[in-house]
Protein backbone atom coordinates (compact mmCIF):
# COMPACT_ATOMS: atom_id res chain seq x y z
CA UNK A 1 0.00 0.00 0.00
CA UNK A 2 1.16 3.38 -1.08
CA UNK A 3 -0.11 6.14 0.66
CA UNK A 4 -0.29 9.98 -1.04
CA UNK A 5 -0.25 13.02 0.95
CA UNK A 6 -0.94 15.73 -1.23
CA UNK A 7 -2.90 18.77 -1.20
CA UNK A 8 -3.24 18.66 -4.80
CA UNK A 9 -5.93 17.12 -5.77
CA UNK A 10 -4.54 16.41 -9.69
CA UNK A 11 -1.55 15.38 -8.31
CA UNK A 12 -2.83 12.69 -5.89
CA UNK A 13 -5.42 11.25 -9.24
CA UNK A 14 -2.13 11.55 -11.50
CA UNK A 15 0.11 9.53 -8.99
CA UNK A 16 -3.09 7.12 -7.82
CA UNK A 17 -3.79 6.24 -11.86
CA UNK A 18 0.17 5.38 -12.25
CA UNK A 19 0.74 3.45 -9.29
CA UNK A 20 -2.37 1.33 -10.31
CA UNK A 21 -1.17 0.93 -13.80
CA UNK A 22 2.23 -0.28 -11.97
CA UNK A 23 0.33 -2.99 -9.84
CA UNK A 24 0.00 -0.88 -6.49
CA UNK A 25 -2.73 -0.26 -3.91
CA UNK A 26 -3.33 3.56 -2.93
CA UNK A 27 -4.74 5.23 -0.27
CA UNK A 28 -4.35 9.28 -0.43
CA UNK A 29 -5.19 12.25 2.01
CA UNK A 30 -5.30 16.26 1.45
CA UNK A 31 -2.83 17.09 4.13
CA UNK A 32 -1.18 15.85 6.64
CA UNK A 33 -3.63 16.66 9.42
CA UNK A 34 -6.59 14.61 7.49
CA UNK A 35 -3.80 11.75 8.09
CA UNK A 36 -2.96 12.27 11.44
CA UNK A 37 -6.85 12.78 12.07
CA UNK A 38 -8.19 9.37 10.69
CA UNK A 39 -9.04 7.09 12.85
CA UNK A 40 -9.02 4.33 9.78
CA UNK A 41 -5.18 4.32 8.89
CA UNK A 42 -4.35 1.81 6.43
CA UNK A 43 -1.42 -0.39 6.41
CA UNK A 44 0.87 1.42 4.71
CA UNK A 45 4.43 -0.13 3.09
CA UNK A 46 5.33 3.74 1.52
CA UNK A 47 4.49 7.48 2.06
CA UNK A 48 4.66 9.85 -0.86
CA UNK A 49 4.62 13.22 1.22
CA UNK A 50 4.70 16.64 -0.75
CA UNK A 51 6.95 18.87 1.72
CA UNK A 52 4.89 22.00 1.14
CA UNK A 53 1.05 21.73 2.09
CA UNK A 54 -1.14 23.72 4.36
CA UNK A 55 -0.96 23.28 7.90
CA UNK A 56 1.38 20.64 8.90
CA UNK A 57 3.86 20.16 6.08
CA UNK A 58 5.65 17.26 4.69
CA UNK A 59 8.61 17.37 6.96
CA UNK A 60 6.63 17.90 10.51
CA UNK A 61 4.38 14.88 9.59
CA UNK A 62 7.91 12.92 9.32
CA UNK A 63 9.02 13.98 12.08
CA UNK A 64 5.71 13.21 14.22
CA UNK A 65 6.13 9.81 12.46
CA UNK A 66 9.32 8.90 14.11
CA UNK A 67 8.32 10.09 17.34
CA UNK A 68 5.95 7.56 17.39
CA UNK A 69 8.49 5.25 16.25
CA UNK A 70 7.16 4.60 12.81
CA UNK A 71 9.63 2.82 10.33
CA UNK A 72 7.91 3.08 7.24
CA UNK A 73 9.74 4.62 4.36
CA UNK A 74 8.91 8.16 3.82
CA UNK A 75 9.71 9.43 -0.35
CA UNK A 76 9.35 12.76 -0.47
CA UNK A 77 8.42 15.02 -3.88
CA UNK A 78 9.59 18.37 -3.73
CA UNK A 79 10.33 21.26 -5.97
CA UNK A 80 13.49 22.79 -6.44
CA UNK A 81 13.31 25.17 -3.80
CA UNK A 82 12.77 22.71 -1.15
CA UNK A 83 15.93 20.70 -1.94
CA UNK A 84 17.23 21.49 1.22
CA UNK A 85 14.42 20.76 3.15
CA UNK A 86 14.53 17.15 1.48
CA UNK A 87 18.05 16.83 2.00
CA UNK A 88 17.72 17.60 5.85
CA UNK A 89 15.00 15.40 5.90
CA UNK A 90 16.74 12.43 4.61
CA UNK A 91 19.21 12.94 7.15
CA UNK A 92 16.56 12.48 9.66
CA UNK A 93 15.62 9.60 8.27
CA UNK A 94 13.56 9.84 5.06
CA UNK A 95 14.02 7.41 2.68
CA UNK A 96 14.43 9.19 -0.42
CA UNK A 97 13.17 12.75 -2.36
CA UNK A 98 11.84 13.10 -5.99
CA UNK A 99 12.45 16.30 -7.71
CA UNK A 100 9.37 17.89 -9.58
CA UNK A 101 9.30 17.20 -12.32
CA UNK A 102 9.97 13.23 -12.49
CA UNK A 103 10.17 10.72 -14.20
CA UNK A 104 7.30 8.32 -13.89
CA UNK A 105 10.16 5.07 -14.21
CA UNK A 106 11.78 6.67 -11.51
CA UNK A 107 8.99 6.77 -9.14
CA UNK A 108 8.10 3.21 -9.35
CA UNK A 109 11.80 2.17 -9.25
CA UNK A 110 12.06 4.10 -6.43
CA UNK A 111 9.36 3.01 -4.48
CA UNK A 112 9.39 -0.73 -5.32
CA UNK A 113 13.05 -0.39 -3.44
CA UNK A 114 12.01 1.50 -0.42
CA UNK A 115 9.10 -1.59 -0.29
CA UNK A 116 11.65 -4.28 -1.10
CA UNK A 117 14.19 -2.68 2.00
CA UNK A 118 11.18 -2.07 4.51
CA UNK A 119 10.78 -6.02 4.26
CA UNK A 120 13.71 -6.94 4.45
CA UNK A 121 14.14 -4.77 7.25
CA UNK A 122 10.87 -6.15 8.72
CA UNK A 123 11.98 -10.04 8.14
CA UNK A 124 15.23 -9.16 9.77
CA UNK A 125 12.93 -7.81 13.23
CA UNK A 126 11.07 -11.22 13.08
CA UNK A 127 14.08 -13.09 12.76
CA UNK A 128 15.84 -10.95 15.28
CA UNK A 129 12.54 -11.00 17.85
CA UNK A 130 12.31 -14.95 17.56
CA UNK A 131 16.19 -15.38 18.02
CA UNK A 132 15.68 -13.14 21.22
CA UNK A 133 12.88 -15.37 22.72
CA UNK A 134 15.29 -18.68 22.08
CA UNK A 135 18.14 -17.17 24.05
CA UNK A 136 15.56 -16.34 26.73
CA UNK A 137 14.80 -19.78 27.31
CA UNK A 138 18.06 -20.33 28.59
CA UNK A 139 18.23 -21.31 32.02
CA UNK A 140 20.97 -18.69 34.22
CA UNK A 141 23.84 -21.91 34.09
CA UNK A 142 23.00 -22.16 30.22
CA UNK A 143 23.55 -18.24 29.41
CA UNK A 144 26.90 -19.01 31.87
CA UNK A 145 27.63 -21.42 29.65
CA UNK A 146 27.26 -19.78 26.83
CA UNK A 147 29.02 -16.82 27.73
CA UNK A 148 31.85 -18.55 28.55
CA UNK A 149 31.50 -19.93 24.83
CA UNK A 150 31.33 -17.19 23.10
CA UNK A 151 34.43 -15.95 25.22
CA UNK A 152 35.94 -18.40 22.89
CA UNK A 153 36.95 -20.74 26.13
CA UNK A 154 37.15 -24.41 25.64
CA UNK A 155 35.21 -27.17 27.41
CA UNK A 156 37.60 -27.33 29.63
CA UNK A 157 38.41 -24.13 30.17
CA UNK A 158 34.25 -23.29 30.67
CA UNK A 159 34.14 -26.59 33.28
CA UNK A 160 37.20 -24.54 35.07
CA UNK A 161 35.30 -21.04 35.24
CA UNK A 162 32.06 -22.59 36.46
CA UNK A 163 33.85 -25.14 38.56
CA UNK A 164 31.92 -28.39 36.98
CA UNK A 165 33.14 -30.86 35.19
CA UNK A 166 33.76 -30.78 31.57
CA UNK A 167 31.08 -33.67 30.80
CA UNK A 168 28.73 -31.56 32.35
CA UNK A 169 29.76 -28.70 30.19
CA UNK A 170 29.13 -30.58 27.19
CA UNK A 171 25.77 -31.18 28.22
CA UNK A 172 24.83 -27.86 28.87
CA UNK A 173 26.22 -26.98 25.48
CA UNK A 174 24.30 -29.37 24.13
CA UNK A 175 21.01 -27.92 25.75
CA UNK A 176 22.37 -24.46 24.45
CA UNK A 177 22.36 -25.56 21.04
CA UNK A 178 19.43 -27.71 21.42
CA UNK A 179 17.08 -24.63 22.57
CA UNK A 180 19.04 -21.86 20.29
CA UNK A 181 18.43 -24.29 16.89
CA UNK A 182 22.44 -23.39 16.43
CA UNK A 183 23.72 -26.04 14.04
CA UNK A 184 27.59 -25.16 14.99
CA UNK A 185 29.70 -23.45 17.96
CA UNK A 186 30.20 -20.81 14.80
CA UNK A 187 26.56 -20.46 14.60
CA UNK A 188 25.95 -20.17 18.30
CA UNK A 189 28.93 -17.53 18.28
CA UNK A 190 27.37 -15.47 15.24
CA UNK A 191 23.51 -15.34 16.91
CA UNK A 192 24.86 -14.69 19.94
CA UNK A 193 26.72 -11.66 18.66
CA UNK A 194 23.56 -10.62 16.57
CA UNK A 195 21.91 -10.29 20.19
CA UNK A 196 24.54 -8.46 21.57
CA UNK A 197 24.42 -5.73 18.57
CA UNK A 198 20.65 -5.85 18.81
CA UNK A 199 20.97 -4.47 22.05
CA UNK A 200 23.65 -2.15 22.46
Amino acid sequence: MVCIIDDDEAVRESLRILLFSAGFDTCSFESADDWLESEDKPSTDVFLLDIRMPGTDGTELHRIMLEQGSRVPVIFITGHGDIPLAVAAIQRGATDFLTKPFEDGELIERIGSAIEQFRQEQQRDRELADLRRRFESLTPRERDVLELIVDGKSNKGVATALSISPRTVEIHRARVMEKIAAESVAELVRMAENIRMSSS
